[in-house]
């Protein structure tokens, strides 16, 4: 069976009685090497074709499906077809002639495209696949299309009439009716490669930017007419359930189930996008992780939504209600933050804070929210629109004892039973850096789900990009391990990567603040977020090496991330299954390169030195 994009499930309301007939031939009698695509845009004219079908042995083949009946059509030419209607003669497109055009429309985009121009052979400087166009007419029987003489200017191998696309049909005789409108065979088959370029350029939102998080969004969407360069060396794209997912999200409650580095923030920026052109009340993303805050904010701004989309950390969101509707804040002590979240939930609870303020709202680091949080985002969901992203990964769940929810989502309002989508690619790291981080933290980690949602621990799979092996080093003292670590930053820079490309991670303050003079003594640009100003002013860009803790470097990611005293982990204080996630998340951060010191035999070194 094949995949359909968006899910027919998704699109099934704006599509033609036909559209849908053909939609669900096409997913019960193609096998699942097809790829099909629904109303993809091509062009800068943004002109649609109904349907684009892929195949690795077959190539690309476009098709325009009409609900015309026999006796509705009054003339029809090589440019013209007059329609019989309620209102008189309407003269529309020829529909060969306007699947001809988006076709080449696109295979002159694909054309454009080194990795997918043919280099030898018959076919040498030409797409490296065939192509083909066609029209099915789903109320139009073979027999009457012969008697009408449309033949001469609409082919017959290039028509799909409606007997020949009822669900009884003979699988192999309907795909010979597809394929008979190639004029040409190649003999030869697409690599995954070059199906993932093409799945590229026919779907701008699902290219991932190497190495970083920077460029999640081209400043100007990319278009198949578009005469820019954005062909990256390397193109790393999303698998076809997340392309299917980023296209088919709906209205409602929906729970992203993704691994570290499975594209979940990728998605989250795609939505923003998509529902600031949509919602007429504000948006609202929150996370737990003040830095993560701040880069979302970074890219809200950088992307002109900032006035429909306000990024929040949560405990700053609570400060926020709680001053606008005027409410008694707790009083100042070492338990303020709890007091804090209390005092704004029984607040809501109590009315005195308005429910359904935001047209949606997406929550980033759900597996960090206590129950009574969640309960109180989702109330200020505005029950119309029923709009809540849930993006989750209880691998990464660092800021309590638990392994998992102990609460149903259900149980605090989120509605997403069967809405529930598992991510387990990731993107982020070499194969190397994720499996060097799963085998340290694999132990630790277990499927001990309280709560009857589908929301079950996921294992990581490697995309299969491939780099250094990461690398671990037990100096003899602590400043002998920040020189190494300078040593190594100055190094990397020497050979071009710049500061803003490197992180340095520590579990403890004492370790972040010697390590900083270290590096301003030895001449490196740093930028230590050290507390919550410094964190909510990160400027990404900067050209400057980042110190933060484990914790605030969730949800971020750098080519280059050295773990500094590794031997301090498990904190005595801290569990040690949290601790171990801590590593997990620190040591995964890492895209390309990774660097795990300490400067005694104890902790978590011996494990990874192992």
């Amino acid at each position: 069976m094949t995949t359909l994009i968006p899910a027919l499930s998704s699109c099934v309301a704006k599509m033609t009685p036909g559209e849908k007939r053909f939609a669900r031939l096409l997913e019960s009698h193609l096998e699942d090497d097809y790829l099909c695509w629904y109303e993809i845009p091509v062009g800068v004219r943004q002109r649609y074709t109904d349907f684009i079908v892929l195949h690795p042995g077959r190539g690309l083949l476009l098709l325009e499906v009409k609900d015309w009946s026999a006796d509705s059509i009054h003339s029809l030419d090589r440019d013209t077809v007059k329609l019989i209607t309620a209102k008189g003669i309407k003269a529309c497109q020829q529909p060969l002639k306007q699947v001809r055009q988006c076709t080449h429309q696109l295979i002159n985009a694909l054309e454009r495209d080194p990795a997918l121009i043919d280099t030898q052979g018959k076919y040498q400087g030409r797409l490296v696949c065939p192509y083909a166009y066609g029209v099915v007419l789903t109320r139009i029987k073979r027999a009457e299309f012969d008697r009408s003489g449309w033949g001469e200017v609409l082919p017959s191998h290039l028509v799909i009439c409606s007997d020949e696309m009822t669900r009884s049909i003979d699988i192999e005789a309907f795909q010979t009716r597809l394929w008979n409108m190639f004029t040409h065979q190649f003999g030869t088959m697409l690599t995954l490669p070059q199906i993932d370029r093409i799945r590229w350029h026919l779907f701008p939102e699902i290219r991932i930017s190497a190495p970083t998080q920077d460029d999640l969004f081209l400043d100007e969407p990319a278009t198949l007419d578009s005469n820019q360069e954005l062909l990256p060396d390397i193109v790393r794209i999303m698998d076809i359930q997340q392309e299917q997912l980023a296209r088919s999200l709906g209205a409602g409650h929906r729970v992203i189930h993704g691994v570290a580095g499975s594209g979940k923030t990728l998605i989250l920026g795609y939505r923003c996008l998509h529902l600031a052109q949509q919602s007429k009340k504000p948006i609202l993303v929150i996370c737990f992780n003040i830095v993560l805050a701040s880069k979302l904010r970074e890219l809200m701004v950088q992307k002109g939504v900032d006035r429909q989309v306000t990024v929040h950390h949560f405990h700053d969101w609570c400060s926020e209600l709680m001053r606008t509707y005027h409410i008694e804040p707790p009083r100042a002590g070492p338990d303020y933050v709890n007091a804090l979240v209390n005092t704004v939930v029984e607040a809501s609870a109590a009315g005195r804070i308005p429910k359904g303020q935001y047209g949606a709202i997406m929550i980033d680091e759900g597996h960090d929210f206590q129950a009574a949080w969640l309960q109180l985002v989702v109330d200020c969901i505005d029950p119309e629109s029923e709009s809540l992203l849930l993006l989750y990964d209880d691998a990464q769940s660092i800021y309590s004892a638990r392994k998992s929810l102990d609460f149903s989502l259900a149980s605090v309002g989120v509605k997403a039973r069967g809405r529930t989508t598992i991510l387990k690619l990731n993107y982020r790291n070499t194969e190397e850096i994720l499996s060097f981080a799963y085998r340290f933290a694999r132990d630790y980690f277990t499927d001990t789900q309280a709560s009857d949602d589908p929301v079950p621990l996921v294992v990581p799979e490697s995309s299969g990009r491939h780099g250094a092996e990461p690398v671990v080093r037990k100096l003899d003292s602590i400043v002998a391990e920040a020189e190494f670590t300078a040593k190594c930053i100055r190094s990397l820079h020497s050979k071009g990567m710049v500061y803003s490309d490197m992180c340095i991670v520590y579990r403890s303050a004492s370790l972040g603040e010697q390590l900083h003079r270290h590096l301003i003594a030895a001449g490196i640009p740093v930028r230590w977020l050290k507390d919550k100003k410094t964190k909510k002013n990160l400027q990404s860009s900067e050209d400057s090496v980042k110190l933060m803790t484990m914790h605030s470097s969730k949800g971020l990611e750098f080519p280059f991330v050295s773990v500094f005293g590794a031997n301090c982990l498990p904190h005595p204080k801290a569990d040690k299954v949290a601790e171990a996630k801590l590593m997990y998340v620190a040591m995964t951060r890492a895209t390309e390169k990774l660097l795990v010191t300490g400067h005694a035999n104890s902790g978590y070194l011996l494990k990874l030195a192992a």
